[in-house]
């Protein structure tokens, strides 16, 4: 991170600066909440949590050199400078901010319900072609994450993309507030976090706080196949950058408002997609070798966010077909005698859909093994039931499930005509002990659930 002197972090966190003799115009060499990660001359922001208080930590961070200490407890002499605040929560953000305003390059934010992170890896994919790309690293896109995020922003980074998940109300805003995006990005708004924000519509209004915190002159990008989005008219007086499939399927926006847009799409199964892109410039043949269609949506995404940033047609579709996929988010992985799509770091209706549209093309027998979707609020039991009901018509031939939830998914398969075997579990370690006596050479085995469900241990154990 770039340096900031004691004085000037305790006038962004709102702070009291106790120094002692230490030179309050001394500067940091980075923020951390995690005492292993404290190095000389960083600075320790103490956040209590539900099991431990970082506040534990301060003499351990002095004694490894720590620079200095952000706390919501007096310290009775202590080994070196510290800032007292209200909340050490709201300092961490409040000085992100501050370290994001003193940063001269363009930031992307992305949010969504479905596809962030894909959608973050394919539009770093594509800026990487052309700046130095600073990214989201794994889920750090939260009311910590972000902020711990915009600290790692060096002075070699040319642009940054910065994912930005919420759960509720007023969540967007504390982020936006911190990244301050340059250019918007939004991928849908599908069915997620259902508990809190009850509707749809409330996850549009929710999601589009991002709107009245972003930087000047932003440019806002918008999936134009959503019929949310697609109400969009006008962000800072300006209308949307709207992107999505072509002629073919323009189901909600109009079709002539899309900037980039795609047609021929051609699904080549685990091999990905393959499909025309449409520039200003003109029409592109392309292939992603990330596999699901939805990918394309996501190709799309970020060739708008590439023509925003001025790359040139070619170092958009070149950015488009390096793209890769990453732990937990349909991640290819040939273990043994068989394959395992690793897509366990989340879930939610329409994701699982997808994923399961991914099995499906699979060579020899596909195996679904499934787990509850969390924060679904109200209709929790009837959403699990309709993926049910949307896996019995797909080709699967085996589903294994564990979680109170999943006996909807289950029933939602037997309820209606199928031939997939379904075997139900009380426990994710049954299910695993039962799954390796089952897997054959062969096979292709679809790891999903929300991230709470533990399913990464699946996949560690299967590979």
């Amino acid at each position: 991170m770039k340096n900031m002197t004691l004085e000037q972090m305790a006038k962004a966190c709102s702070g009291t600066l106790f120094a002692g003799e230490y030179e309050k115009d001394q500067t940091a060499a980075g923020v951390v909440i995690d005492s292993r990660q404290v190095r000389p001359g960083y600075v320790f922001v103490a956040i209590p949590g539900e099991r431990v208080d970082g506040h534990d930590f301060i003499p351990q961070v002095f004694a490894q050199g720590a620079f200095a200490v952000i706390s919501e407890k007096e310290l009775e002499a202590p080994a070196g400078p510290y800032i007292l605040v209200a909340s050490t929560k709201t300092a961490l953000a409040n000085l992100a901010a501050h370290y994001r305003a003193s940063l001269d390059i363009p930031v992307v934010g992305i949010t969504g319900s479905v596809g962030k992170t894909s959608t973050k890896e394919m539009i770093s994919a594509v800026l990487s072609q052309k700046y130095k790309v600073h990214k989201t690293a794994g889920n750090f896109n939260n009311e910590i994450g972000l902020p711990l995020t915009v600290f790692q922003i060096t002075e070699e980074a040319q642009v940054a993309v910065l994912e930005m998940g919420i759960s509720e109300f007023g969540e967007m805003t504390r982020l936006a507030k911190v990244a301050r995006p340059n250019i918007a990005v939004i991928t849908n708004i599908g069915i997620c976090h259902l508990e809190n924000l009850k509707t749809r519509d409330g996850i549009l209004q929710a999601k589009t706080e991002m709107f009245d915190h972003l930087a000047e002159h932003a440019t806002v990008v918008l999936n134009g196949d959503d019929d949310k989005l697609c109400t969009v008219e006008r962000v800072q007086g300006n209308p949307p950058v709207f992107y999505g499939m072509g002629e073919d399927k323009p189901q909600a926006a109009v079709y002539d408002k899309k900037s980039v847009f795609a047609t021929e799409v051609e699904n080549l199964g685990l091999e990905g997609v393959r499909f025309l892109l449409h520039l200003p410039q003109g029409a592109y043949p392309l292939q992603t070798f990330i596999p699901g269609v939805h990918n394309v949506y996501n190709a799309c995404a970020a060739a708008a966010v590439g023509l925003a940033l001025g790359l040139t047609q070619e170092e958009i579709c070149r950015g488009i077909e390096s793209a890769q996929t990453i732990a937990g988010r349909t991640n290819l992985i040939h273990a043994k005698d068989y394959l395992v799509i690793d897509d366990c770091y989340n879930a939610n209706p329409v994701s699982m859909k997808a994923a399961i549209d991914v099995l499906v093309q699979a060579k020899g027998r596909k195996i679904a093994v499934l787990g509850d979707m969390g924060e679904l609020g109200e209709n929790e039991e009837k959403l699990h039931y309709e993926v049910g009901t949307y896996l019995a018509k797909s080709k699967v031939d085996l589903l294994f499930t564990s979680g109170e939830l999943c006996r909807h998914l289950k029933r939602g398969v037997i309820d209606h005509p199928h031939t997939v075997i379904c075997r139900q579990f009380d426990s994710r370690d049954e299910l695993l002990e039962k799954l390796k006596e089952t897997i054959q050479q062969g096979d292709t085995i679809l790891v999903k659930a929300s991230h709470f469900m533990g399913y990464q241990d699946i996949v560690k154990a299967l590979i």
